[in-house]
């Protein structure tokens, strides 16, 4: 419905005079100078964003200071990918602010991205204003309606008044408990309207009081099913990562001598190099890290959800009778699909401190003859080989191109991002992480178009890290507008595209389960990826032979201030092995193209 003009009038009047009355004391400032201010309060050092109508007061009050970095990026949901970007590599707060309407909507995958993976964000989105709410005003939509799924919280501000309190609600939320994305929504006129600002030094919301510290009659029912175990296993995801905890994690897989491993969104959590790491487990993950989850008569879950790409089938998980412990923030993730145990609500690494020194005290200590025998019987999996692939000299198996990259940066500061498809799956299974929050991607929502805004927003708060996107000609061109982005704010990242002309992973799927039917899975027009980088300002090169691919990653390296895409063209064929196809077990792996 479009407004009339009286109706347009009368929303038009109750904006106030961008002149302060003078009436109005001394200390008051506007929506938007007090929005800067709680920033500011909060140590908020970038902010990504785009501007609009909306939010234009916002942008006015960003000019007046210096201590904010705002970055200009292309397209709204890199903003939000960016801020995301930041949170998951620095564990702060990422903020992001875009306009009213189709900026919201822009910005949408981004914060369902974030929401997917429990990451800290603060999204500030303009309105329209107040009495223009709900008539279809120019730009509107219903911000709070659209996002209430996910987000973890949202607000829309109708007081200037409420905007400092909310402001800190805001971040509280979505740094504690189970972190999220929570969105702000600020009318125009809220962003104008003045009044005396006050930022509360800590805030106390009677519905939030999110549990940390875990019941210590569970965590000791854990410790005697931990030290009783004759099969154990250790299985940890992202919540590890985002709880700080991976020390706690290391000492405690150090103390008692059990296998560990992580998810695609935990790796780090334990050092790849420790030999209790069995790898990533899970639809690509390893032989030996699923039959281990499979077979191990006590199962220690800490900060994973056993979600569908890491059990498989709940059926046939459910076959094999195990004790399960399942520690996490959220009480709704326990049980959720898995029944278990020994539940234990709290934050992981509280949990594990105290799980730790429990240990220590207790008079029992692990079987170590049965452990031994459990420790043959994983060995033996290990035989396998199943990351094994056949190196060849006259094309470029991408596999080669992720070992060889780790093989160059293993020894420096560097942070991997990647998109999602089957360079996601290659550089979880074949870059080594030592530490958390080095492997920066989309888990949960599976986000094609994330790599380079997360590697943007990394290379500001690691400003003397390498950072490198690894991705598919597919996904790089869902944000490149963004290398825009990196050239104005000297962001100079390294992209690593595993250019194999298809849409990889869908090509994978038809491959096995539709026939070979490859419906629109091959891209039959692709730019001319070199030429494309350096129309952005950027060094562009083409690697076409494996016996190229070490010169290239050389000299991406050696450009350390400048943003590099090697354009790699890699196997059509290569398929990602093992694979658990879609409603199998976890333990009914597809090894190689000899399984088929």
């Amino acid at each position: 419905m479009d407004l009339s003009a009286a109706e347009v009038k009368r929303a038009a009047s109750a904006l106030p005079s961008s002149s302060p009355s003078p009436a109005s004391p001394a200390a008051d400032i506007n929506g938007s100078e007090i929005l800067v201010r709680c920033l500011q309060a909060e140590n908020v050092k970038y902010l990504w964003g785009y501007p609009g109508g909306a939010v234009l007061y916002i942008y006015d009050a960003l000019y007046k200071q210096d201590s904010i970095e705002h970055v200009l990026v292309r397209h709204e949901q890199a903003a939000v990918h960016a801020a995301d970007g930041y949170a998951r590599a620095t564990g702060e707060v990422g903020v992001a602010l875009v306009t009213s309407g189709p900026g919201v909507t822009n910005a949408i995958t981004g914060i369902a991205t974030a929401y997917m993976d429990s990451i800290p964000m603060v999204i500030i989105t303009g309105q329209v204003p107040t009495p223009a709410i709900g008539l279809d005003a120019f730009q509107e939509c219903d911000t709070v309606g659209i996002t209430r799924p996910i987000v973890k919280h949202n607000f829309l501000v109708k007081d200037v008044r409420d905007l400092a309190l909310t402001m800190k609600k805001a971040f509280h939320i979505a740094r504690t408990g189970r972190p999220g994305p929570v969105v702000v929504d600020v009318p125009k006129d809220v962003s104008l309207k003045t009044t005396a600002f006050a930022y509360p030094d800590k805030v106390e919301m009677r519905s939030y009081n999110p549990v940390r510290k875990g019941h210590g009659g569970q965590i000791r029912k854990a410790v005697q099913l931990l030290l009783g175990a004759k099969r154990p296993y250790i299985y940890t995801g992202g919540g590890v990562i985002l709880g700080n905890a991976s020390a706690e994690l290391r000492e405690l897989t150090e103390l008692l001598g059990y296998p560990c491993t992580n998810t695609l969104m935990g790796l780090g959590a334990i050092k790849a190099s420790d030999p209790k790491f069995l790898g990533m487990l899970g639809m690509h993950g390893t032989y030996e890290a699923n039959m281990t989850m499979q077979h191990c008569d006590v199962l220690l879950a800490v900060g994973a959800r056993f979600d569908d790409r890491v059990i498989g089938n709940p059926k046939h998980f459910a076959q094999n009778e195990r004790k399960i412990i399942h520690v996490d923030i959220d009480p709704s993730s326990i049980s959720k699909r898995v029944k278990v145990d020994i539940p234990i609500v709290g934050d992981v690494k509280e949990v594990l401190v105290e799980l730790i020194a429990q240990i220590r005290e207790a008079q029992a200590r692990p079987d170590s003859a049965a452990l031994g025998a459990w420790w043959s019987q994983i060995n033996t999996w290990r035989k396998r080989d199943c990351l094994a692939y056949k190196h060849s000299a006259e094309v470029i198996k991408p596999q080669m191109v992720v070992e060889k990259l780790w093989e160059l940066t293993k020894d420096r500061d560097t942070y991997i991002t990647s998109d999602v498809g089957q360079h996601q799956m290659w550089a979880a299974q074949f870059y080594r992480f030592e530490d958390p929050r080095r492997w920066i991607n989309s888990g949960g929502l599976g986000t094609m178009g994330v790599g380079l805004p997360y590697a943007m927003g990394i290379k500001l708060a690691k400003p003397e890290s390498d950072v490198f996107c690894i991705t598919g000609e597919g996904s790089i061109q869902m944000c490149i507008q963004e290398l825009s982005t990196c050239q104005q704010y000297r962001t100079p990242v390294k992209i690593v595209s595993l250019n194999n002309r298809y849409l990889g992973m869908v090509r994978q799927w038809q491959q096995l389960d539709y026939g070979g039917r490859y419906s629109h899975s091959y891209m039959d027009a692709l730019p001319d990826f070199v030429k494309l980088a350096e129309a952005y300002g950027h060094v562009g090169l083409l690697v076409e032979k494996p016996s190229d691919v070490e010169g290239a990653l050389r000299e991406a390296i050696r450009l350390k201030d400048r943003t590099v895409f090697l354009d790699v063209r890699t196997d059509p064929t290569e398929n990602v092995w093992p694979m658990v196809q879609a409603g199998k077990g976890i333990s009914e792996m597809l090894l190689g193209s000899e399984d088929l």
